[in-house]
């Protein structure tokens, strides 16, 4: 069974930068695609950054490009967003998921993974 417990969210100043980590246990993390989620309270659920098993594939959404960068450590079993320049309209949940995937692709809805983490609060206010 995969776990998945993240961590690094905070208050921080708009402009600042943070990284999440998402560590994982229970499976061959090179097995898994990972996906970033965030949400606000009344407001849907956003698929902002996904990377395939390998990290040969990875996307963000058209929000944080160039400012946010997923990356995932096999060797650490350990998936990271990490984000700069952040913006009050970054504030949110994320959360992180995993899903075992045989292909070098990425998954884009909530419901494609098989694991999600609890979930760590971001706030970017001044």
């Amino acid at each position: 069974q995969v776990q998945l417990v993240e961590s690094g969210g905070g208050l921080v100043q708009p402009g600042d930068s943070l990284t999440l980590s998402c560590a994982h246990s229970g499976r061959t993390f090179s097995t898994l695609a990972m996906g970033w989620f965030r949400q606000v309270p009344g407001k849907e659920r956003e698929f902002v950054a996904g990377i395939s098993r390998f990290g040969g594939t990875r996307y963000l959404t058209d929000s944080v490009k160039g400012r946010f960068t997923i990356s995932k450590n096999n060797a650490m079993n350990t998936a990271y967003l990490q984000m700069s320049s952040l913006k009050p309209e970054d504030t949110a949940v994320y959360y992180c998921a995993a899903v075992e995937s045989q292909a070098n692709n990425i998954m884009y809805k909530w419901e494609s993974y098989a694991a999600w983490g609890q979930g760590t609060q971001v706030t970017v206010s001044s």
